[in-house]
């Protein structure tokens, strides 16, 4: 089933990067994708109880489900998943 959540704390394509990275690697998910300009991430699930997973997942990486508590260490969170986010693109990019 396809699901939309909308997050907090992101700011780049770097950003973006890194959600569809991580998120791509859990079990019983699919077709991520972020949208910047709404600050929303969607992506396929195959159960309910995956939905949890992806949220626990985000706000692990400094992205917590608007609504959720956005405290000064998921901020900073963000901003080192945005870092690595930049960085992978830029090797994925190099190595093309």
């Amino acid at each position: 089933m396809r699901n939309t959540v909308k997050i907090q704390n992101l700011k780049c394509g770097g950003c973006a990067n890194t959600i569809v990275t991580q998120l791509s690697k859990l079990e019983g998910i699919s077709e991520v994708s972020v949208n910047n300009d709404t600050d929303e991430v969607s992506f396929t699930t195959a159960s309910e109880t995956d939905i949890t997973t992806v949220k626990n997942k985000l706000s692990h990486l400094g992205y917590p489900v608007e609504g959720d508590a956005n405290s000064l260490p998921k901020k900073a969170k963000s901003f080192v998943s945005c870092a690595v986010g930049r960085m992978s693109k830029i090797d994925d990019h190099l190595s093309s």
